[in-house]
């Protein structure tokens, strides 16, 4: 900084010299004065400037440390051989395809190791890989020889618990296990128009199978899928799906739906409440509302009814006579499901029902099936049934002229026209469940609104 008896000395004759300045100054005229006192007030910054400058550093005082350092510099040849001495993969990925042999299998991999086919057609759980349908996704891991270092696929029973197949060389042996399946939940949105049927329609719109079944299901009680569907229906899911790098492995629960039929729309979510002891769960509308009727629609998934509750000519007898209940014409051996939870009163053969099931349920309902081509496994009398349960399959015996179910509604022994009898739902949702249902219901309406499309026409929401 500045030495400071230096700065006083300055100052001391800067203010000499501006005392003087100011007796000059005010001795002249009055634009003199002017002049001189704007010089004097830059005079004075002029000092302050001075006097508040840092002084120049002494550079020859600054520490000055020096520090040298030699670096060990990587020796390029070494790291050559140690890349060299390291065994080096690769990775070939492969989907089986119809017709494949483990052989050409194998080759496509880049796997030339006879050690490791013997052990794969040899080894119980290795030998998985031979059975693996067509497109699923077989790794292989080879070294330079093309020996197999580890191949892995995913392994599906068709049951929620996939395991993942690892087979690997142990030294001079190979060795095979199964472990757990790491899967990615993904959810997924599609959304539907019916032009001819709801498979086309969900064909269309990417949707698997598996899904569309499950729509079916969901909306059974208030939708015939054989005589409801109307051109133009619109339809709206959400639902999930399992990944493991990168390859679909299954399809998983339908977690939302919305059907507008006939100017109708319905709706649906799936809730377990987290809370509950058995961890089961069910379909229920936005507002709470169960969806689950006491009686399905329809027993059969996919029909198409032949014959209405009605007065009509018997086709064998050739007389009119009161047709007591429905006929849904499907193919032989198309599954049938039980209306309603309830406990079977008969199997056997009825006159012109042929091979025909009567499930007794509570206030005096009753349902019968009939013509069936064969019962169930294990469907005797006393046992009880749930909703949806298969008690038998389609088929022409008894009083019939082709394949179908004669399905009989009835009430204290009196046949009701089960197309239009009305039957309550289930309870409703109240207290905590209802306010944990809500937050997943909000989510749900959101999915929805973004699915529907502008400008389509316009629905009521069905009141049941």
């Amino acid at each position: 900084m500045f030495p400071q008896d230096k700065f006083k000395r300055a100052t001391s004759r800067c203010f000499s010299a501006l005392q003087s300045c100011h007796h000059k100054i005010s001795a002249s005229s009055p634009k003199t004065r002017i002049v001189g006192a704007s010089a004097l007030f830059l005079a004075a910054f002029t000092i302050g400037a001075a006097g508040f400058a840092p002084a120049e550093p002494d550079m020859k005082d600054a520490p000055v440390n020096p520090i040298s350092k030699e670096l060990a510099l990587p020796d390029l040849q070494q790291q050559i051989s140690a890349l060299e001495e390291n065994s080096q993969y690769y990775v070939n990925e492969e989907k089986v395809r119809s017709g494949d042999t483990l052989a050409t299998l194998l080759n496509r991999l880049g796997v030339d190791d006879d050690e490791a086919a013997s052990f794969i057609k040899s080894d119980t759980l290795a030998r998985s890989v031979m059975q693996l349908r067509a497109g699923k996704r077989v790794v292989a891991q080879t070294d330079d020889n093309g020996e197999l270092v580890t191949l892995s696929a995913t392994l599906d029973d068709g049951s929620d618990n996939l395991r993942k197949l690892v087979i690997s060389r142990d030294g001079d042996h190979f060795k095979s296990e199964a472990v757990p399946a790491t899967l990615e939940r993904r959810v997924e949105m599609r959304a539907g128009v019916i032009f001819s049927s709801l498979f086309a329609a969900t064909d269309a719109a990417q949707i698997p199978d598996g899904v569309a079944l499950q729509l079916v299901d969901m909306f059974a009680t208030n939708i015939n899928f054989a005589a409801d569907l109307r051109r133009g229906d619109r339809f709206n899911v959400v639902y999930e799906t399992f990944w493991q790098n990168g390859e679909l492995l299954r399809t998983g629960r339908v977690l939302a739906g919305e059907f507008d039929n006939a100017g109708n729309r319905y709706q649906a979510v799936w809730f377990s409440d987290p809370g509950s002891k058995t961890g089961g769960g069910g379909y229920y509308a936005f507002d709470g509302k169960s969806l689950k009727k006491a009686f399905l629609k329809s027993p059969l998934a996919f029909t198409r009814i032949s014959s209405g509750f009605s007065m009509r000519l018997h086709p064998i007898l050739g007389k009119w006579k009161q047709h007591t209940g429905v006929d849904f014409a499907a193919p032989t051996g198309t599954p049938i499901h039980a209306a309603a939870d309830g406990v079977v009163d008969f199997v056997g053969q009825q006159n012109g029902y042929g091979n025909i099931v009567v499930i007794k349920h509570w206030s005096g309902y009753s349902t019968a099936y009939g013509h069936m081509s064969r019962f169930a496994s294990g469907i005797k009398k006393g046992m009880k049934v749930g909703q949806n349960d298969v008690i038998g399959f389609v088929g022409m015996t008894g009083w019939a002229t082709g394949p179908h179910l004669h399905y009989e509604f009835r009430v204290n022994n009196q046949p009701r026209n089960p197309l239009s009898v009305d039957v309550p739902n289930n309870q409703a949702l109240t207290g905590p469940q209802l306010k944990n249902f809500r937050a997943v219901a909000t989510d749900m309406q959101h999915r929805m609104a973004m699915l529907r499309v502008p400008g389509a026409p316009d629905v009521k929401l069905a009141s049941k």
